[in-house]
């Protein structure tokens, strides 16, 4: 068990939107923890970026290795390995538990993000970020002109074969499902591609590799086929781990925490950013802008508790949040 210190602020995970926030609460001189089970999130699961503002290229964890480097610069301490289990108010502190010890804060930033749905099949822990992908719209434009594939489900899986579809040749969407299901235009679309080969009632259960991947295997009904491809994009949703926060903050019926236009929740004190919201549009650019909004507004609120008018924004004028209910 660790020590017990007190911080200004302790950001719940180290992906774009909790390195973000700890980057500009560490130049506001507040001290400030970050607790996370790894550096980058699924940032990492890219190697290649090319749509972040201002960077022309660059991988994921590179640039998390970067936005940490800055952070650290201006007084930032980080905890990896870290799973926080509990988070209780204690007058006006919060006590953070987990695994490794226990934490305190006059604020709590959640920015731990989303999980993507694995398949937990041989080969796919072995070859994300080398051709096992989980997000289509970062990565589809990869495979111009190769074979790759998409295993999905659902909405997420149809936009994807579709976003694919327009660079791989051939694109292999395999589903579970025994039909296509998604919207009726984006299914009629992706039908009448000669490049896209469908596999209903299928499912992938091994990927095999080198350096990276080349083929996968997939069992439909009792046959077992092997397809050679350069790339297989996991599309079949997010896991969100929130179960902790029930009662704590309020979540939406997905399990987002909702928070208002400054990155407040509906416990004072408790901010959040990135894909654990409800804020839509699920990329990185956004995420990093929620975390340096959610880390000015916990600012301003460690401000205003003592008396001092905020920075950046009119406080009072933003007093009126969202209705919130726990």
């Amino acid at each position: 068990m660790t020590e017990t210190k007190s911080y200004d602020t302790i950001i719940i995970g180290a992906g774009i939107a909790g390195l973000s926030a700890a980057l500009y609460a560490a130049r506001q001189k507040l001290s400030t923890l970050v607790l996370s089970k790894d550096l980058g999130g699924q940032l990492t699961l890219t190697d290649l970026i090319e749509n972040y503002p201002g960077i022309e290229a660059t991988g994921g964890l590179n640039l998390a290795q970067k936005i940490e480097k800055q952070a650290k610069k201006f007084g930032a301490e980080f905890i990896y390995g870290e799973e926080v289990r509990e988070i209780r108010q204690n007058g006006e502190d919060f006590i953070i538990k987990g695994i490794k010890g226990e934490y305190s804060g006059k604020t709590v930033i959640l920015a731990f993000g989303k999980t993507p749905r694995e398949l937990n099949v041989p080969g796919e822990h072995e070859f994300k970020g080398k051709g096992v992908s989980y997000c289509a719209i970062c990565d589809a434009a990869f495979f111009k002109g190769k074979p790759a594939a998409v295993v999905g489900e659902g909405e997420p899986g149809i936009e994807a074969i579709e976003l694919l579809s327009n660079y791989a040749n051939p694109a292999y969407y395999i589903t579970s499902s025994s039909q296509i299901v998604g919207e009726e235009e984006i299914v009629k679309r992706v039908i009448s591609k000669p490049n896209v080969k469908i596999f209903n009632s299928s499912r992938v259960i091994e990927i095999r590799g080198n350096s990276k991947v080349e083929e996968i295997v997939i069992k439909q009904g009792n046959e077992i086929k092997s397809i050679k491809v350069d790339g297989v994009i996991i599309e079949m949703g997010y896991v969100l781990k929130t179960e902790f926060l029930k009662g704590f903050v309020e979540l939406n019926d997905k399990g987002e925490v909702i928070v208002d236009e400054l990155g407040r929740t509906s416990r004072e004190g408790v901010f959040a950013a990135g894909d654990i919201t409800q804020i839509p549009y699920k990329q990185a650019v956004i995420a990093a802008a929620e975390g340096v909004k959610a880390a000015l507004s916990a600012y301003n609120y460690l401000r205003n508790k003592k008396g001092l008018p905020p920075v950046n924004v009119d406080w009072k004028a933003e007093k009126k949040k969202i209705s919130f209910r726990l």
